[in-house]
């Protein structure tokens, strides 16, 4: 676990929380007051994904941002499953003790799938949705024989490769060492941002294969197709999520989710919610464009 008071050279500056409804030592920020923002990060990232959307975003609302179990400052037991489900639940008990309400939900990645899957049980928290590279738990792109499957990025096709050849565990279990060439492969564009701290504070949650289990079990959630019984649990009330505003931004340069798949999926749901594409964004936006999609985030409160 990285140190709760490190902030890589100042650039993570915000204070540590940790809760331990979930069950295990989960981390969060939260700074801000007023109506909550909790902003959900995926694989292989942290809350550190959103350290340029804090600021701006708390000067007008309460921004929570959790620590998934197994990444960032968040502890990762050794004696627990970690699929899609668990996730859900211990977002569930964070959002519980912290009593969140017309919560605005920022997803991302692993973020979509987690965010909808608890927007969807308790719907009375929720009130809108900022959707980006990503989908929504339970709500497929229209059909296309031409398409290619969900898992045909070069992300799952990389997974799939190495799991088939039993090397994943060994891949994913060094992120220390390797984090900046995984988040290549997913499909990060603006190398411009790393630099000794940006790599310290990606790398700091994986010091060895045991702290790597979260972003090892992730991938093949979906790669093996162990997310279906959970979301279909709830398969009736997906189009329930349709009343609850939202829009999406969606970077182009995405290898993990295929974007036109991913913006498809969105409006099949949302068939009149924006669409912003960034052309020369990828899979974390957060990280390519963050000038771009704070201004929007802001307009869409202030709009919706």
């Amino acid at each position: 676990m990285i140190p709760a008071d490190e902030t890589f050279d100042g650039t993570f500056p915000f204070a540590p929380h940790f809760s331990t409804a979930p069950g295990f030592r989960m981390h969060y920020v939260d700074e801000g007051e007023g109506e909550p923002i909790v902003l959900l990060h995926g694989e292989p990232t942290w809350g550190y994904l959103y350290r340029n959307f804090i600021p701006e975003l708390s000067k007008t609302n309460r921004v929570v941002v959790p620590d998934h179990m197994g990444f960032g400052k968040s502890e990762t037991p050794q004696d627990r499953e970690y699929t899609l489900k668990t996730h859900v639940e211990n977002l569930a008990a964070l959002i519980e003790e912290l009593d969140l309400r017309d919560i605005t939900f920022v997803m991302q990645d692993w973020g979509g799938p987690i965010g909808s899957s608890y927007a969807v049980r308790n719907l009375d928290r929720v009130k809108r949705f900022v959707v980006m590279n990503t989908v929504i738990s339970g709500v497929a792109a229209p059909p296309d024989p031409n398409a290619p499957a969900p898992t045909a990025t070069p992300w799952f096709q990389w997974i799939g490769q190495h799991h088939e050849a039993g090397t994943l565990d060994e891949v994913l279990g060094n992120l220390g060492s390797n984090i900046l060439s995984v988040m290549k492969i997913i499909g990060f564009e603006n190398s411009a941002a790393v630099d000794d701290a940006w790599i310290r504070a990606y790398a700091a949650p994986f010091p060895d294969k045991e702290s790597c289990l979260g972003a090892i079990e992730f991938p093949l959630d979906a790669y093996l197709g162990r997310v279906r019984d959970y979301v279909l649990e709830r398969r009736d009330d997906i189009p329930k999520l349709a009343a609850l505003p939202a829009m999406m931004v969606e970077g182009m340069q995405d290898h993990a989710i295929d974007p036109e798949r991913a913006i498809a999926g969105f409006k099949t749901l949302y068939p009149d919610g924006p669409v912003v594409r960034l052309p020369n964004a990828g899979h974390f936006c957060q990280e390519d464009a963050p000038e771009i999609i704070v201004p929007l985030i802001q307009q869409f409160l202030q709009m919706t």
